[in-house]
């Protein structure tokens, strides 16, 4: 299988993950108890939008340090996201089916990030 050549941030695969994940918290906070609760919907929303955007700035950068401090800060928004996202599940806002399939979307992302973290610092040596 031939890969693609990344040219923009839109042919990262992370980056197209990040995308994926707040389109299904932006479904799953548009109605329900989770929609009547503005701070914890809004906080949830900033935090999953923040890790494709940061992404995108960060490779937007011209040098590879700066690509790094901005992958750190969406890897934050993803432990942000899983964070909330057990307290919308504590709070009753969220079905545990629901609220499993979302975490596990928010970790796969961590995962990868941490993974593009380590090669680009593996890079910078």
């Amino acid at each position: 299988m031939e890969k693609k050549k990344i040219e923009t941030f839109e042919d990262l695969k992370v980056w197209q993950k990040g995308i994926e994940l707040v389109k299904q918290i932006y479904l799953v906070t548009k109605d329900g108890e989770l929609s009547k609760d503005f701070g914890l919907k809004d906080q949830l929303r900033r935090a999953s939008v923040s890790i494709p955007t940061n992404i995108a700035e960060g490779f937007e950068r011209y040098s590879r340090k700066e690509y790094l401090n901005f992958l750190n800060f969406a890897k934050g928004s993803a432990g942000e996201v899983r964070s909330l996202l057990r307290v919308a599940l504590e709070v009753g806002y969220l079905e545990q089916e629901v609220y499993a399939q979302l975490y596990s979307q928010a970790m796969q992302l961590s995962r990868m990030l941490s993974n593009q973290i380590q090669s680009l610092n593996q890079s910078l040596k």
